[in-house]
């Protein structure tokens, strides 16, 4: 097996601004390559900030161990996950890219999508796919949605605005909002703001309050009038567990829970405990929203629209019509790079 690997840097249509005035213009990510013959997997861990992790350090501890990296023989993935996940503890992003290409390659010697390998069929009533609005004013805001006609939209808020902001959009717009506080609000302003925002047609709150604060978590829990979703409170496979007392679903970012190996764990875990499942974007390219799109038949909600966001994308293989998926079809991800 060979390695390859590259650094990308994704560009924005808009500035994308989310809770604490965190904005950025760019996805750094690191886009790895492994190879078998005429087989090429691939595999994408975006560079987050919040997590400390940074395509540089990525890079270095690729490089550090290509020779492990490359010596396994990958006749089962979940058995290289494992190995990867022991070689390189303490960075699950590069996990995370490692296993998808991995699974990548795998099921492209085996002839089936993954989503055929994982034995899940593609229906016809699969989850559609949001579309995101980032902070801005809200005349921006109300222009964005404008611009891109969708049946969900997932609005990021975390404002003193945040009402007035919803109000204005609902004013354009008839299709299913979602909100993403990214953990923004007080128990105060969560308790105030979601019976309100029921009231504007909001499906569910995602990650409201501080990814620790479980105590005023439960409360929330216990008095919300609509269902939570937990993103920071919910990393790793162990925080699955916890957020079943606290959240009504959970929602899944491969990067961060370094895979789809520990993600297809996680969903099984998460259904015995009775949460819905959701997956989401971490502004990947075509290349890490194809992984997500295979795992749709297991979802009840998916954030995948990384490459509606972008201006510019590095992979083809997955197509969006008004909120619906469509895969390529072809074996593994079934993605082309451009």
């Amino acid at each position: 097996m060979q390695l390859n690997y590259k650094k990308i840097n994704l560009p924005f249509e808009y500035p994308f601004t989310i809770s604490n005035g965190r904005t950025k213009t760019h996805q750094p990510a690191l886009v790895v390559e492994l190879s078998i013959g005429p087989f090429k997997g691939y595999g994408e861990a975006p560079a987050i900030a919040y997590y400390h992790i940074t395509v540089e350090q990525m890079m270095g501890d690729l490089e550090a161990k290509r020779t492990m990296v490359e010596k396994f023989a990958i006749t089962d993935p979940e058995r290289y996950w494992h190995y990867l996940h022991h070689l390189f503890p303490q960075n699950p992003f590069l996990v995370s890219a490692l296993d998808m290409a991995g699974w990548d390659l795998y099921a492209q010697m085996k002839a089936k999508p993954l989503y055929q390998l994982w034995n899940t069929e593609w229906r016809s009533d699969l989850p559609l796919c949001d579309y995101t609005i980032g902070i801005d004013t809200i005349e921006k805001m109300v222009a964005k949605m404008q611009s891109k006609p969708w049946p969900i939209y997932k609005i990021k808020l975390g404002s003193p605005n945040d009402i007035a902001i919803m109000e204005a959009l609902r004013k354009h717009t008839n299709a299913a909002f979602r909100i993403d506080a990214n953990a923004g609000w007080t128990l105060e302003e969560a308790l105030l703001k979601i019976p309100l925002l029921k009231a504007l047609g909001v499906e569910f709150i995602e990650q409201p309050l501080a990814k620790d604060n479980w105590d005023e978590m439960k409360i929330l829990f216990e008095k919300s009038v609509l269902p939570l979703i937990a993103d920071e409170s919910c990393v790793k496979e162990q925080d699955v567990k916890k957020c079943a007392a606290h959240f009504h679903g959970i929602n899944i970012k491969l990067t961060k829970c370094s895979g789809l190996t520990p993600a297809r764990r996680m969903i099984q875990e998460a259904r015995a405990l009775g949460l819905k499942v959701m997956m989401g974007s971490m502004n990947e390219s075509t290349i890490g929203s194809a992984a997500i799109g295979h795992f749709l038949p297991q979802l009840d909600y998916v954030d995948m629209d990384g490459p509606l966001m972008l201006s510019e994308d590095i992979a083809t293989g997955v197509n969006y019509h008004q909120g619906r998926v469509e895969l390529s079809g072809k074996p593994g991800l079934g993605i082309t790079l451009q």
